[in-house]
């Protein structure tokens, strides 16, 4: 793509919620987006990328006041850490928004005058069960087990005037455009889920104003009304770039919307497949092009934190292992669909393998070859072998198929087709062996040529990668002395120019870990942190930056009442929804010689299919009880982290029986 045709490409990431620090899992998104943007940006694309904070609600109000300070001066301490960590892993953000900056407020009350002044917003009185952590309103028919359907928490009834959103009247044009438009919610299962749950059974009109607190953006012409959440929070995507509801929105509104991508959690899908577009369509302005609800990542074991039981945090992982090997691990172990799986313990294999072995290895090895034989000068001879075309089939084909994996949204693919580039490479140093070649006088041309050869395929390769590791790639390209390549480049031989000179000390990459070490490492500063933690006074805590295992609501126990409870191992044979349960699945787990029913309130998280044959943890001397007209003779031990989600908890070692016992 020619500079003087670049095409624009807008691509966001959801808001973070300003409430305290962003986990591994909310930095997993920013890294992604950032990885697609770059990669853009490579391909010839003018590429504005957005990020930012959604600062109202209840919920911060509440915190502020807990830990006495102004929603304000709250909101600016956690948006500065939420930035902090973004820059951190080196994120190419054009824009850091905030839903107080002052041109998204004054948008967002005309938006809402707009809205109400063409009746699709009308005020009435909401009365029903509201759910603080989610921020929503549930009727009593749409709680599970009396409990929020979303978050399984605790709900209070509550009564209040508010305005609404008719949503039924755009509701079949959405359903029209969605079905027109098979790009514009990936994967395809978040697409079946929003139809066939939200869309088709029909939508209920939206609540989209306030009055039980002040911490918002005022109605103005009713200023008892603060402007709810998300008609606040989605509206972000477009007043960042410009738009005014007057009809004035900049050259910059006009060359980049609609959006090319919004990058968002699963869990948030329906917020922006179903609510965005609605509102879009009532302010008359384009739909975004795609919406791609991304997977979670999870935290596997007890050995993942500073303290056991704790959320990860990126600036954490990166003291530990450096910021581009915990990019490389979040962008290659996340499939496209499912949820991918984080432990301390995979990423020092992952680590060793394959930062420290394929790629550091094999640039450490191409530098001092070339500089032992040739005095760090590259040079083609010709001297050509069939070996040297396989070669040359990885690497030419490479760019092709990292483009084709990054088109689909399937990042960790693009990342195993650079990597299958190096182990090629590597492969091709065990084939030719260079160190026998430099014995023989008369094969100098062919090890020079075999030296060129890799050299090549080091820089197609740090190329490919700069968009995923970019500090790591730049660090490749300085060291051949090389730069970077444009992608037409990329599917040629002789990248590298006659008579390139190697920098004469290889550095190393990405030098080998031990976990004993790492996790020695994570112990001690566990410590610190704690004697930290003790000496402010709890202060993470109090200010919400500490996540699921940190705080504890409930009273002391001796050991003889933990010692009452019995934990075993148990083995899911099968799983089923519970009919007419928004929440609640239904397991026959296998304990020992006994098979039992198990019912738990996990069917937002887990698909019944993809928990066949998990090793899971039982309590099993509970009661029996009722839940939905159902008996449940146990109860499946699950993590929830501070933003209400679940992972069920498993072991490490799959070879154990199931009834084994938990101690």
């Amino acid at each position: 793509m020619s500079e003087n045709v670049k095409k624009p490409y807008y691509i966001t990431t959801a808001i973070a919620y300003a409430s305290g620090k962003p986990h591994i899992g909310n930095s997993y998104e920013i890294v992604l987006a950032d990885s697609i943007a770059r990669f853009k940006r490579w391909q010839g694309y003018e590429v504005f990328f957005q990020t930012g904070t959604d600062e109202h609600g209840q919920k911060i109000e509440t915190k502020a006041k807990e830990a006495g300070v102004t929603p304000k001066e709250f909101v600016d301490s956690a948006a500065a850490e939420i930035k902090r960590i973004w820059d951190i892993m080196n994120t190419s953000y054009d824009r850091f928004i905030r839903t107080t900056d002052s041109d998204h407020e004054k948008q967002v009350q005309k938006i809402f005058k707009r809205l109400y002044d063409q009746g699709d917003i009308y005020k009435g009185y909401y009365e029903g069960m509201y759910c603080t952590p989610c921020e929503s309103f549930w009727t009593s028919s749409q709680l599970v087990d009396g409990k929020c359907p979303d978050c399984g928490r605790e709900v209070k009834p509550a009564k209040e005037e508010a305005y609404f959103f008719r949503m039924s009247k755009y509701a079949d044009r959405l359903i029209d455009h969605i079905e027109s438009h098979p790009e514009f919610i990936r994967p395809v299962s978040r697409k079946n889920e929003m139809m066939n749950n939200f869309l088709k059974p029909g939508l209920q009109d939206l609540c989209v104003s306030r009055t039980s607190f002040k911490w918002g953006i005022p109605v103005d012409f009713d200023p008892n009304h603060v402007v709810y959440v998300w008609l606040d929070a989605l509206t972000n995507y477009i007043t960042g770039i410009g738009y005014d509801c007057d009809g004035n929105s900049s050259e910059k509104y006009k060359k980049y919307w609609p959006a090319d991508l919004h990058l968002i959690g699963k869990d948030i899908i329906r917020f922006h497949t179903i609510y965005w577009p609605i509102f879009l369509m009532a302010l008359g302005e384009p739909l975004p092009k795609q919406v791609f609800g991304h997977p979670w990542l999870l935290q596997d074991g007890g050995k993942m934190s500073k303290s056991k039981g704790n959320i990860l945090y990126a600036d954490d992982l990166a003291a530990v292992f450096g910021v581009d090997a915990v990019r490389y691990f979040v962008l290659h172990e996340m499939p496209f669909e499912n949820d991918g799986v984080i432990s301390w313990e995979l990423m020092v294999e992952r680590f060793n393998s394959d930062l420290a072995n394929t790629l550091g290895n094999l640039v450490k090895r191409t530098i001092s070859m070339t500089n032992q034989y040739f005095g760090g000068v590259l040079s083609d001879k010709g001297a050509k072998e069939s070996v040297d075309d396989d070669l040359y089939g990885v690497l030419l084909s490479a760019k092709d198929k990292v483009e084709a994996a990054m088109e689909g949204l399937h990042i960790a693919d693009a990342l195993t087709e650079i990597f299958t580039l190096f182990k090629r490479c590597n492969k091709y140093i065990d084939e030719t062996e260079p160190w026998n070649l430099s014995k023989d006088e008369d094969k100098r041309d062919r090890l020079s040529t075999v030296l060129y050869n890799l050299s090549d395929g080091i820089v197609i390769g740090a190329t490919l990668l700069a968009p995923f590791l970019p500090e790591t790639a730049e660090k490749v390209l300085k060291q051949m002395n090389a730069p970077a390549l444009e992608p037409v480049d990329c599917a040629k031989r002789g990248t590298v120019p006659e008579g390139t000179k190697v920098t004469e000390e290889s550095e190393t990459l990405f030098a080998r870990l031990k976990l004993a070490d790492v996790l020695k490492q994570i112990e001690e500063e566990a410590k610190k942190d704690g004697v930290k933690a003790e000496e402010a006074g709890q202060k993470k805590a109090d200010s919400g930056e500490a996540g699921g295992g940190e705080e504890s609501a409930k009273p002391i126990i001796e050991y003889g009442d933990f010692d009452k409870c019995e934990f075993r191992l148990g083995e899911i044979l099968e799983c089923s929804e519970v009919p007419k349960s928004k929440k609640l699945l239904c397991f026959r787990v296998r304990i020992g010689n006994e098979t039992r029913q198990i019912l738990s309130g996990i069917k937002q998280y887990y698909k019944p299919e993809d928990t066949l044959g998990m090793k899971v943890m039982v309590i099993t001397n509970l009661a029996p009880r009722k839940i939905a007209g159902m008996e449940s003779q146990g109860m499946l031990l699950c993590a929830e982290d501070s933003e209400g989600k679940l992972s069920l908890m498993t072991v490490s070692d799959t070879s154990l029986e199931s009834g084994a016992v938990i101690c």
